[in-house]
C-alpha cells in the first residue's frame, strides 16, 4: 500500500458517498442559517432559547408528523420488499432495523423530554 491509498480512498470518491456528503453539508447548512436568521431575529442566544422553548409544542407536532410520514413510507416499503423477497432472513433484517430505529427515536424523544421536562 503507497503513501497516496489512504490519502485518496476508492469509497470517498464514490458518487453515492459525494451525493451523501453534499445532503448532509446542505441540511446542516441550513439548519446553522436557520439559527442564525433567528437569533438575529429575536436579538439575542437568549431570547432565541426562550423562543424555542416557548415553541416546543409546536417542534413537538413537527417532529410527530414527520415521524407519522416516515412510518407510512416505511411501511409502503417493508409491504413491497416482503413481496420481492419474501425470505425469513429478510423479515428479520427488517425487524433489527425497525427496532433500531424505534429505539432511536425513543432515545431522542426522552432525552428531550428529559432536557425540557
Amino acid at each position: 500500500m503507497s503513501g497516496r491509498t489512504w490519502l485518496w480512498p476508492a469509497w470517498l470518491f464514490n458518487r453515492r458517498v459525494g451525493i451523501g456528503l453534499l445532503w448532509g453539508l446542505l441540511v446542516a447548512g441550513v439548519a446553522v442559517a436557520v439559527n442564525v436568521t433567528g437569533i438575529h431575529v429575536v436579538g439575542s442566544i437568549n431570547g432565541w432559547e426562550r423562543w424555542l422553548h416557548a415553541h416546543s409544542a409546536h417542534f413537538l407536532a413537527w417532529r410527530l408528523t414527520l415521524y407519522a410520514g416516515t412510518a407510512y413510507g416505511w411501511w409502503w416499503m417493508r409491504q413491497r420488499l416482503r413481496q420481492r423477497e419474501p425470505a425469513a432472513e429478510t423479515h428479520q433484517r427488517l425487524l433489527r432495523v425497525e427496532i433500531a430505529a424505534m429505539t432511536t427515536i425513543v432515545l431522542l424523544e426522552g432525552s428531550q423530554l428529559l432536557r425540557h421536562g
